[in-house]
């Protein structure tokens, strides 16, 4: 084998037509031809990429004469792509799913898993079969984590129905086992609503990449330990502070809930009234992120029918003014000031006098160190209720402390003053001192008494030169 694959490589070189030789295997999903391998290194291991990874390749890409179109090595770059999801001719979606890390094989394909009856001018011609050396470098799973930070892979086993996957509120079934270095810590059928998902122990990384599958698909994730469970770990569970979790997933089937566009107005109106509850019940038990995404909810659902009339546009100001304060309260409570400035600012748009938004926005004012526009809101508080004791009090604080880093300014800057006046004086003092060195040198240095000067065996220079200092 290893005399043949010298003389097929030294012909891919060479512009001789190439065609499959004995050692091609079909590759193709189908079993009808479209795709011949023929290895010409064999690669490390069992393991191969799968649907979703994220592969790094090197290819030559010739037509069956031997002239050559396109290649990654002339470019000096890895060619990346995402196996399986249609980014490629089909050719090397099937063909390189078979690869192992650095093996190096031939793909040949036929004009339906290349690029059809139509070619890609002026390259590539109608109906031409093509020809790839391929060399598989390495793979990742699809970063599916929000920040696209790589701390959620997902890699496909079985591809799952259809093109839909559970959005915000939806129910999904799930059975999911989790990985320690390699060692099981759970195995279970669990049933979840999307957003609520800590509710049944899922981590943030599980509910992530569950988002983002089909149902019936089964996948592997590499999660990373802030998507999991971070610096606390998990004692109950026997995970360690900062671990890196490994979990394999089926999404048996999910019900999805009506998107916002879905609704009518009445609907949206009933469904902000839920949310509100949701949220509040959530914001009793010190879960603020759950709260909060209920809070938003509302706002998705009621921020732009703005054409309501009568008791329904009461209701919706009511319910998105109770939105916004209650996000303003999350935030303060996540230490999220300035969304909870902008929260605030959303509420009083609504109504300009209300207390709770002056009072929330002071308070994240005074925590961003904005002291003066802190004490002007709490002013305001005063106009609305002069009776609000906590107004008064906070005033009285943030008024002590703009003395107190009044007096250490100050205190600092008497302290910068006399250290500059110190450093005049030195300056001042040595200038002097210079000054009488350098006429004691002179004096030393010239001949002669009284005004009858003349030039020195030292040469010291002419009686009307003046000696520079």
């Amino acid at each position: 084998m290893g005399e043949e694959n010298e003389k097929l490589a030294e012909n891919m070189a060479t512009s001789q037509v190439y065609s499959p030789g004995p050692n091609s295997v079909d590759v193709s999903i189908n079993k009808d031809g479209g795709v011949l391998k023929e290895i010409l290194k064999e690669g490390e291991g069992t393991e191969h990429p799968l649907t979703g990874d994220m592969v790094s390749v090197h290819y030559v890409g010739k037509l069956p004469d031997g002239t050559v179109f396109d290649s990654s090595r002339d470019r000096g770059d890895l060619f990346e792509f995402n196996l399986g999801k249609g980014t490629v001719i089909k050719a090397w979606d099937q063909g390189v799913a078979t690869m192992k890390k650095g093996e190096l094989a031939i793909l040949y394909c036929t004009p339906d898993y290349g690029y059809g009856k139509s070619g890609s001018p002026p390259k590539i011609p109608p109906n031409s079969p093509l020809v790839f050396e391929v060399e598989l470098f390495d793979w990742k799973g699809e970063d599916v984590s929000e920040g696209k930070d790589e701390g959620v892979l997902k890699s496909t086993f079985v591809a799952g129905e259809g093109y839909q996957t559970p959005r915000d509120g939806a129910t999904c079934d799930v059975h999911i086992i989790g990985l320690l270095n390699g060692v099981e810590f759970e195995n279970r059928d669990v049933t979840f609503t999307v957003g609520e998902a800590c509710e049944s122990g899922i981590v943030d990384g599980l509910e992530m990449a569950i988002t983002k599958m089909k149902k019936g698909e089964k996948a592997k994730l590499n999660i990373k330990s802030k998507y999991a469970y971070a610096a606390e770990g998990n004692s109950q569970l026997n995970i360690p502070p900062s671990a890196d979790l490994e979990y394999h997933v089926e999404l048996k089937k999910f019900e999805k809930s009506k998107e916002s566009w879905e609704l009518d107005a009445d609907e949206k109106l009933e469904q902000s009234e839920i949310c509100k509850t949701k949220g509040t019940n959530f914001f009793k038990e010190n879960k603020y992120k759950l709260a909060l995404r209920y809070y938003k909810k509302i706002v998705d659902y009621l921020k732009s029918e703005d054409t309501l009339q009568g008791e329904s546009a009461e209701k919706r100001k009511s319910l998105l003014l109770a939105a916004h304060l209650n996000e303003a309260l999350c935030h303060l409570k996540l230490k999220e000031d300035l969304e909870a400035f902008n929260s605030c600012n959303e509420a009083l748009t609504l109504d300009p006098k209300n207390e709770k938004g002056l009072f929330r926005r002071a308070t994240a004012q005074h925590n961003l160190q904005n002291f003066q526009e802190a004490i002007q809101d709490f002013k305001l508080v005063l106009e609305v209720d002069p009776e609000n004791k906590a107004a008064k009090n906070q005033i009285t604080l943030i008024s002590q402390k703009l003395k107190a880093i009044y007096e250490k300014e100050k205190k600092t800057y008497a302290g910068m003053f006399a250290k500059f006046a110190e450093a005049d004086s030195k300056k001042q003092l040595e200038t002097k001192s210079s000054d009488e060195n350098l006429k004691k040198e002179s004096d030393a240095n010239c001949c002669g008494d009284g005004d009858n000067h003349h030039k020195c065996e030292s040469g010291c220079g002419s009686p009307d030169e003046e000696i520079s200092a």
